[in-house]
């Protein structure tokens, strides 16, 4: 009888951890996109997609995700960020995301970085930064503030 009662419960067990993972699954594919005010966002400067990735720990799977900061060192809020097929804001804008107040930027909208898309990042005070090389993936954070500088606005 134990024994029959210790099976029913590791059954039980594997139901509920198996549906606990298709839950966590399905929120993989939430649409998520970060907005000017909000302030649901985390870790600033950390590489966002290492966890809000397919089977990462972090809701939704980010397409496209940063931060921007102030001289400061601090997250600039509600920054623009927009991809363009040609450098400087030039050719055909592929892309807009507005950053939060926390100075991170996030999408779960699929963007198209085939060729590469050029950035441009532009503060509130009418201030933009560019990009002068394409990049080929929205994981801006695995480089910036890493190996190569931080995105920062005056």
């Amino acid at each position: 009888m134990k024994k029959l009662q210790f099976i029913s419960a590791i059954l039980f067990a594997s139901i509920l951890l198996t549906t606990i993972s298709c839950s966590k699954e399905n929120e993989s594919d939430e649409a998520l996109s970060s907005n000017a005010g909000g302030t649901k966002s985390h870790k600033t400067g950390e590489n966002c997609m290492s966890c809000h990735k397919s089977g990462g720990e972090g809701e939704g799977r980010f397409a496209l995700a940063g931060s921007v900061f102030n001289v400061q060192q601090s997250g600039y809020s509600n920054a623009v960020v927009k991809l363009y097929t040609e450098a400087n804001g030039s050719g055909t804008l592929k892309a807009t995301l507005n950053g939060d107040a926390r100075g991170n930027f996030y999408t779960t909208s699929g963007v198209d970085f085939t060729g590469g898309l050029y950035v441009a990042v532009a503060g509130t005070g009418g201030n933009v930064v560019y990009m002068n090389s394409p990049v080929t993936s929205g994981a801006c954070n695995s480089c910036h503030g890493s190996s190569t500088s931080k995105i920062i606005l005056n």
